[in-house]
């Protein structure tokens, strides 16, 4: 038995399709979904990343405006930024791109920006609004995520997940979405004991630890649903997940692949809060 694949890259342009239709419907009433990513310092991955999501907006039909500032930038200064862009209409989300050079309280800097404009979903009004089920905006990863699950048709009650990882930006928020959906979800971690034990129950396992081959073969139930959230370098220096895909495809019923896979779908999701913040401003 070989897994199917849950490809994201397929999936994504699906949704940024849809994302565009309705775009162009908001353009129609003269609002343009407006997202403004800042980035401070030159980290060489945060640059890539930046760039994607930049032009992942321009090629889905919303305005994006990118702001670069050197490293040595204060605290003050970044704060000072995010309450003008709070203000600017045509910026619908705001998007401060992490790590932050150490001077900078991170936390801080998220929740100065708006709850209505936070689309990464990393401030605490959105994290309170996940927690009791009421409208707001989910981090895009876990919600990339989710929305795999649903292309697959998968039945979610009932089920039992686990979640190995606890991060604020994919773990915690993952497996609130999945309680959503009313599976029994488990958080497994680093302190976690007999994590085989855990996984070997699972009928969805979400790997979302950044280590290499944290789930192997003999850790999955047959036919069991595996999201890879890792991304990681094997000793050839190429991409992979946490997860030991070849071992495990052999296994599994449906597994997501590093590269295109849920790597595409956080940049899409990007896309998607941004736009429904524009919807709801233009209400």
């Amino acid at each position: 038995m070989t897994a199917q694949l849950i490809d994201g890259n397929q999936l994504s342009k699906q949704l940024r399709t849809a994302v565009a239709t309705r775009a162009q419907a908001l353009k129609a009433k003269g609002v343009t979904p407006g997202l403004a990513v800042v980035l401070v310092g030159d980290n060489p991955a945060s640059q890539v990343y930046v760039r994607n999501k930049v032009k992942a907006c321009e090629d889905s039909g919303l305005h994006s405006v990118l702001e670069k500032y050197e490293a040595t930038m204060t605290e003050a200064d970044l704060l000072g930024r995010v309450e003008a862009l709070n203000k600017e209409p045509g910026i619908h989300g705001i998007l401060v791109q992490l790590p932050l050079p150490a001077h900078i309280d991170a936390q801080k800097v998220i929740e100065a920006i708006s709850p209505a404009k936070d689309v990464d979903g990393f401030h605490i009004a959105s994290a309170g609004a996940l927690m009791t089920g009421l409208p707001g905006f989910w981090p895009c990863t876990p919600y990339g995520c989710m929305k795999m699950l649903e292309s697959i048709g998968y039945d979610l009650r009932g089920k039992h997940a686990v979640v190995i990882g606890r991060s604020n930006i994919v773990g915690k928020p993952m497996a609130l979405m999945l309680l959503q959906k009313d599976a029994t979800v488990t958080v497994a971690h680093s302190r976690t004991q007999n994590l085989k034990a855990l996984t070997l129950q699972a009928d969805v396992i979400v790997a979302a630890v950044g280590k290499r081959n944290v789930l192997t073969a003999d850790m999955v139930k047959p036919g069991a649903v595996v999201l890879d959230v890792g991304m990681n370098r094997n000793d050839e220096g190429k991409l992979c997940g946490d997860v030991d895909f070849d071992g495990v495809k052999e296994v599994a019923g449906y597994i997501t692949p590093v590269p295109g896979g849920v790597g595409p779908m956080t940049i899409t999701m990007l896309l998607v809060n941004t736009l429904e913040a524009a919807e709801r401003a233009s209400k």
